[in-house]
C-alpha cells in the first residue's frame, strides 16, 4: 500500500493548523509604566486606565483586521526607571510585539540624574529586544515643571533624543491635554481621572495605530 499520499495529507494538514494558529494567536502589547499607567486613584483601573482603553480600541477594530492583540498593563505606582529595570526579567515571560515604555516621571520629580534615567531606559529596552528582536518600541515622553529650570529642559530633551537616536516611536508628551488641566485630574492635581485617561489613550493611539 502506498502511504505517500496519506503522509502528504497529514503534513499538509499540520501545516495548515500551524499557519492558522500563528494567524489567530494574539500578539502582545506590553505597557511598562508607573501610577499613570497603573490607573492610580481610579475606581476600576483594570477597565478605566489608558491601557484598558487601548484594548477596547483594539477590540473595536473591524472583524477583517488581522491577528488580535492583547495588552498587558505592567504599571506600578511609584515606580522609577531603576525599579522598572529590576522588574523586567519577571515581566518578560511572554513574547512582546510592541513595547510601550512610560517610565521616568518619578525619576524627574525626584530630580534624579538625567544620565541615570537615560541608561535605565536603554537597559530596559535592551532586555526587551534581547528576547524579542523584532519588537517595536514606543517611548512616552514626559515633562517636568518649568520651575525646575535647566533640569526640566534637559529632561524633556532626553526623551526626544533617545527616540531619535534609537529609532523608537515617540509619544511627545503622554499627558498632552491632561497635565495641569483641573477637570481631567483627580483632587491631587497629579493623577488623571477617567476623562483624563481617555485623552491619554488617544495620545498613545495616534502613534500606535500605524503598527496595527
Amino acid at each position: 500500500m502506498n502511504l505517500r499520499p496519506y503522509l502528504l495529507l497529514v503534513v499538509f494538514g499540520l501545516s495548515s493548523i500551524l499557519a492558522r494558529a500563528q494567524t489567530e494567536s494574539p500578539r502582545t502589547l506590553l505597557v511598562l509604566g508607573d501610577s499613570l499607567t497603573a490607573g492610580y486613584g481610579l475606581d476600576d483601573p483594570a477597565a478605566q486606565a489608558y491601557p484598558a482603553l487601548l484594548q477596547q480600541k483594539l477590540a473595536a477594530r473591524p472583524a477583517t483586521a488581522q491577528r488580535p492583540w492583547r495588552i498587558i498593563n505592567a504599571g506600578l505606582s511609584g515606580d522609577t526607571t531603576s525599579g522598572g529595570l529590576r522588574r523586567m526579567d519577571w515581566i518578560l515571560r511572554q513574547p512582546v510585539d510592541i513595547f510601550v515604555l512610560a517610565l521616568g516621571a518619578n525619576d524627574g520629580l525626584r530630580g534624579l540624574p538625567l544620565d541615570l534615567i537615560r541608561r535605565n531606559l536603554l537597559a530596559i529596552v535592551a532586555k526587551v529586544q534581547l528576547k524579542n528582536p523584532s519588537v517595536r518600541v514606543v517611548l512616552a515622553g514626559m515633562r517636568m515643571p518649568t520651575n525646575m529650570g535647566d533640569y526640566s529642559i534637559g529632561y524633556e530633551r532626553l526623551f526626544s533624543e533617545l527616540a531619535r537616536d534609537q529609532n523608537w516611536t515617540l509619544v511627545p508628551f503622554l499627558l498632552e491635554g491632561v497635565g495641569g488641566v483641573r477637570e481631567f485630574n483627580q483632587a491631587d492635581a497629579i493623577h488623571p481621572n477617567t476623562a483624563g485617561h481617555k485623552i491619554i489613550a488617544e495620545n498613545v493611539w495616534v502613534h500606535l495605530s500605524p503598527f496595527l
